[in-house]
């Protein structure tokens, strides 16, 4: 039997003349019809505004609360594109100039500087991790080509700005309440923004100005992210690349930004830092508020002062360069050689210099506390006993403690790198030859001819001897500036400390009195002997040194 529809039902109840019954029936089907119609007219009403509320919602989600950038697949696709054209740019510059030859070399540093200023854009298009880490490179003086390290130190400066309003919904958050709750006065303009967060000063409801350090509110979503996206395209570049061999950057990474991410901890080593170095009276570390600080807040006294790098500044304010700098080296030796408790970011930032306005003397303010390394006790010795043979010249003790921290065959590349000085001045004894220009060419130019080297080299060494490589870098960047690099005060306070540390390691393991004071009478004597090599270079150097050398050389 044929199904009919109802048109076809339709259409034939028109074409018969209507008996009172079809009229019956139509009258309801036309009913029926009609209030179809009237169902569908509202339904379409209905969903047409359902859509254009969707829609404007959309819209406004989109335009404020949604960022491009803050889609995976948009970092992703950006430091995609960004590694291809970089290693593109390798792949064929070089295919029509011989090796060696001038024009290679020119070349080549045309090569360098393009790809760091393409990664430059990246890290500053993709912020947060990728800002730390290009910021990590800027500070690899000697390990990496200068036309990177120039090219990326600018990362300081380019760090994103949060608005006023995610600060606010970050301490809202975190503190429950709002800012002038909790604050009489906020700066909204901030004393400093870094990669991962940036800084507002503000006033307690007691008078207390303080400094409130708040994390960037997307930094902590993003950054496993980013750092799996480096992984997976420095995995990319080392297949294409063999000798590119930079993995060790995304390790540390992977380790060191949760630590980063967590400011309870840096509360913490800032407490154990200032506690462990009381005994230092320049030293000023921030004291920390604990009722206003979280994972992503940390608020802490204010403190001001110039950059550690400012000679201007400096002489403004009378305050002695070269004792900021013996006092910044007595620091950062104590931290590495006795404690193994080491601040792993003295950019010039995180180290500001002042008179305190208290007493008038001269202080070193030491902030950002969020990433330390700690050393192991066997690592500590043997980079002590290291530095001690590359002071003295002892290459026996070179090769030996190179070849026990990692470097096996590579001792001389990895002395050369510790110190950043040449090979002829490692064998020499670095205290005893002073730092040329040519010398620091020289050292720039091997570090672009032995890159692959370098990378095999910072893979074969323990994890904690890149931080320290960085903190190096860093602490001779202050002392280039501040020209005071290599000074004989430097290797004085190294020795010093080495000198401790080791006595306090034998002490420890002594199982007598007497071998104990054995060994602390060796240690005085060590430091007697120190104290009277500088006092004698005191008196060369002075104006009745010169005096009495130039009487000497009359009467003989």
């Amino acid at each position: 039997m044929k199904e009919t529809t109802s048109v076809e039902t339709l259409g034939e109840l028109s074409s018969h003349s209507p008996t009172p019954e079809h009229k019956i029936h139509i009258r309801q089907l036309n009913t029926i019809l009609l209030t179809v119609s009237l169902m569908a007219g509202r339904l379409l009403k209905v969903s047409s505004l359902a859509t254009a509320v969707f829609a404007s919602s959309g819209f406004y989600l989109y335009n404020r609360l949604l960022d491009l950038n803050d889609l995976s697949f948009i970092r992703f696709g950006r430091a995609a594109a960004t590694t291809a054209a970089i290693s593109y740019d390798y792949l064929t510059a070089f295919k029509h100039v011989e090796y060696g030859t001038e024009e290679y070399w020119v070349l080549k540093s045309k090569v360098h500087r393009r790809s760091a200023e393409r990664l430059r854009d990246l890290c500053c298009a993709n912020r947060g991790t990728f800002i730390k880490v290009g910021q990590h490179l800027g500070a690899l003086d000697y390990l990496l080509p200068e036309e990177y390290t120039s090219t990326l130190k600018v990362l300081h400066s380019r760090a994103p700005q949060s608005s006023m309003e995610e600060i606010q919904q970050v301490i809202r958050e975190d503190l429950g309440k709002e800012l002038s709750e909790l604050f009489v006065s906020f700066e909204e303009k901030p004393q400093g923004a870094a990669s991962l967060a940036q800084v507002h000063k503000a006033v307690l409801h007691d008078g207390r100005t303080v400094a409130v350090k708040v994390q960037h509110p997307k930094v902590q979503r993003q950054s496993s992210k980013d750092i799996m996206v480096m992984e997976v395209l420095l995995r990319a570049v080392h297949w294409v690349f063999p000798d590119f061999a930079f993995m060790w950057l995304v390790e540390e990474a992977k380790k060191n930004m949760p630590l980063e991410l967590d400011f309870l901890n840096e509360g913490h080593n800032a407490e154990r830092v200032s506690s462990m170095l009381a005994h230092f009276p320049f030293l000023k570390v921030p004291m920390i508020h604990w009722d206003l600080s979280t994972k992503r807040i940390l608020t802490m006294e204010f403190a001001d002062g110039g950059q550690v790098n400012d000679r201007e500044y400096m002489k403004k304010h009378g305050i002695n360069v070269n004792k900021i700098s013996e006092d910044l080296g007595k620091m950062y030796s104590e931290m590495i050689f006795v404690h193994g408790f080491v601040h792993c970011d003295p950019h010039p930032g995180n180290v500001l210099v002042r008179k305190c306005p208290q007493s008038k003397k001269t202080e070193i303010v030491l902030l950002d506390h969020g990433l330390y390394q700690v050393l192991q006790p066997d690592f500590r010795l043997d980079y002590c006993r290291l530095w001690q043979a590359l002071i003295e010249g002892d290459m026996s003790g070179v090769e030996c403690y190179s070849r026990r921290l990692g470097a096996g065959d590579l001792y001389p590349l990895f002395a050369c790198v510790l110190t950043a000085r040449s090979w002829t001045a490692v064998n020499a004894g670095i205290s005893s030859v002073p730092v040329t220009h040519s010398e620091d060419l020289e050292i720039r130019t091997n570090a672009a001819l032995y890159l692959p080297q370098i990378s095999d080299l910072l893979n074969r060494v323990p994890r904690q001897m890149l931080l320290l490589l960085k903190t190096n870098d860093l602490l001779r960047g202050i002392e280039t500036i501040l020209q005071t690099r290599a000074s004989s005060s430097s290797f004085i306070n190294m020795s010093r400390s080495c000198i401790s540390a080791i006595a306090r390691h034998k002490r420890s393991k002594a199982q007598s009195k007497r071998r104990r004071l054995q060994i602390t009478l060796a240690e005085s004597f060590s430091l007697w002997r120190l104290g009277m090599y500088e006092l004698f270079l005191w008196l060369k150097g002075s104006v009745l040194g010169l005096w009495l050398t130039a009487l000497l050389g009359f009467l003989h």
